[in-house]
């Protein structure tokens, strides 16, 4: 029998991101008051950054500017600190010149390595990505040694959006071939009709800042614009006169595709030979976004099947793209060299908004635009470290439940525990069941500096509430459940009696577990990949799609079924070591006694 319970309301702690708290002026970024895991611990002191010596406060900071940034930007950076501007640097260099700086502020052509970090000597404490990516900065090094990652994620969302739709214009009237016919002597006025865009569908795949910009914009020219997006608030789409519908719907119904999602595991190659298949024949595809979201081999069998009419792109998988690309050198294909955020007015935006975040870092304030975790004391990192892989994880669960076109919004998490409320602060766990809910499908990177605040942005709502056990208080938690409240699931079996997607765990042993979808009472560790299956109660369901897996050769790690009652329904949550392919799932599928499953990546 479970102890009694209590469910006192959860204090939520009052550390707000968008304050931008000043930190103490030794440079150390201190929380105090959070994270008091235990009565029998003092408080302590978390550190965002490595606490600087004294010295390095008697005289200006320096920074390192090792590519083109604006003047509107060094200018800012010049008022606070001693500003190098060495482009070109070569990997050597760099290194030999870190170890003086305590900024370095690069775009994308500079490797910030953790050679680069540790060459520092410990004196770098923030690294300024001039624009959104940040692949070319090695975030675990950065935050092993104590340095703050912070990007420029906003201010090239307009150039993005406008480029975007000058390439979609471009490409209806065959405006870069026709030039390039003139300027050779040609006159070929019936080889080169366009189509109009006045009363034609399209499908902006990632409605977030550029995505609905774009959206705005061929609203104007008449167009009818449709857009998928697990994360979009319906609302907000039909403030704009958008309609989300489900990526199937998008993609087959669309006369022109705009594309602005991140690359991500899940969008890597999201349109490929089967996708393409799916779409409306004479379709146009634009593409601002990043290069690997298209099969570029599909896309060119694709043109020439004349499934794709014609493309737009200023995105490649690989950039320069190789002189004989098939897809650069197609006739019916326009592209441009990744101009997406090139305008004079986006460099001089990003240029001041990256050096207003390198600045208030170096000040000491928190920057809503850091990417890279904070520094935690070890002790705390040890006790609550499965907790946090158990938080992330039920958030990735979580929404990968949710089925296309449904916007999250409202999130409710409930932490069963028996310690005090000012014992246990949830702040951590939050932002990591934020991650796990975002990161999926986002380029963002989530972390416990800027949780709140990316969950702000996107609409995303999540309350807390704390249900107080009797019983000992040596574990922080016994069980974290979240429900997603407001949207549909591609699982109907995860759904709560109330209609919220529900899905709960534990930690046993130190490991992670799932303990409920929905009403039923599952156990299975959250290692892998997850099958989950409804089924009819049924002797022999488990050998039987043990069979399949081993057929296959996917390993099983763990079985687990939860039933209503004998020979009613029941839910078999599978964890497998690889994920199975779409022919196993498929043969899954077709088991008489399985109702519904789901796949569900970890």
């Amino acid at each position: 029998m479970m102890a009694s319970l209590k469910t006192p309301t959860l204090k939520t702690p009052s550390f707000a991101l968008s304050s931008k708290p000043r930190l103490p002026s030794a440079f150390s970024a201190a929380f105090p008051n959070t994270a008091r895991f235990s009565r029998s611990q003092p408080q302590r002191r978390r550190f965002l950054i490595v606490t600087a010596s004294s010295s390095s406060f008697s005289n200006k900071p320096t920074v390192l500017v090792a590519e083109k940034l604006g003047e509107a930007g060094l200018t800012l950076l010049k008022e606070f600190a001693n500003v190098d501007c060495s482009y070109n640097l070569s990997p050597e260099e760099l290194c030999t010149k870190i170890s003086l700086c305590d900024a370095l502020i690069v775009r994308s052509g500079t490797k910030v390595n953790r050679e680069v970090f540790e060459s520092s000597g410990g004196r770098l404490k923030v690294v300024g990505r001039a624009g959104v990516g940040i692949d070319n900065v090695d975030l675990s090094a950065a935050t092993e040694h104590g340095c703050l990652v912070v990007n420029a994620p906003t201010a090239n969302t307009v150039a993005a959006a406008e480029h975007g739709i000058a390439l979609l214009a471009a490409m209806a009237r065959n405006v870069a071939q026709a030039d390039a016919s003139v300027k050779a002597g040609k006159w070929q006025r019936n080889k080169y009709v366009g189509v109009s865009l006045v009363g034609k569908t399209l499908a902006v795949l990632g409605f977030g800042k550029v995505g609905s910009e774009v959206a705005r914009r061929a609203k104007g020219l008449g167009m009818h614009v449709i857009a998928h997006d697990p994360y979009a608030p319906a609302d907000r789409a039909r403030a704009i006169g958008v309609e989300l519908v489900s990526f199937d719907e998008a993609i087959a119904t669309a006369d022109f595709i705009s594309l602005h999602m991140p690359l991500t595991p899940a969008t890597n190659k999201m349109l490929n030979d089967e996708t393409f298949a799916k779409m409306k024949k004479g379709v146009r595809i634009v593409n601002v976004a990043r290069g690997g979201v298209i099969d570029e081999e599909a896309l060119v069998r694709a043109l020439d099947a004349g499934t794709v009419a014609q493309a737009a792109l200023d995105v490649f998988s690989e950039e320069p793209p190789k002189q004989d690309s098939k897809l650069v050198q197609h006739e019916r294909v326009t592209v441009t060299p990744h101009l997406g955020a090139s305008t004079m007015e986006a460099q001089e935006g990003v240029a001041i908004e990256i050096a207003e975040a390198v600045v208030g870092a170096l000040k000491g304030e928190l920057a809503a635009t850091a990417v890279n975790a904070p520094m935690v004391p070890a002790e705390v990192l040890t006790e609550l470290k499965p907790y946090v892989e158990l938080a992330e994880k039920l958030g990735r669960l979580g929404v990968q439940l949710v089925a296309g076109g449904s916007g999250v919004k409202t999130v409710k998490v409930s932490y069963a525990s028996s310690r005090a409320p000012d014992d246990l602060d949830t702040r951590l766990l939050r932002a990591m069941i934020t991650k796990g809910i975002i990161e999926p499908i986002s380029s963002v990177f989530v972390n416990l500096v800027n949780a709140d605040y990316t969950a702000k942005q996107r609409g995303l709502r999540i309350t807390e509430e704390r249900i107080l056990l009797d019983g000992s208080p040596e574990s922080p938690l016994e069980s974290i459940q979240v429900q997603i409240a407001n949207v549909e699931s591609k699982f109907a079996s995860a759904m709560s009696e109330s209609g919220e997607i529900k899905v709960e765990g534990r930690v046993k042993d130190g490991i992670p577990h799932l303990t409920k979808v929905g009403s039923f009472e599952v156990d299975v560790s959250l290692e892998g990949s997850i099958i989950l299956c409804r089924q009819v109660d049924q002797p022999g369901m488990i050998g039987t799609v043990g069979s399949i897996l081993g057929e296959e050769n996917v390993n099983v790690s763990f079985m687990s079924v939860g039933r209503v009652a004998p020979r009613k329904h029941a839910v078999m949550a599978i964890g497998v070591d690889e994920q199975p392919s779409k022919e196993t799932l498929k043969r899954i599928g077709e088991v008489p006694a399985i109702e519904e499953f789901v796949f569900l990546k970890l």
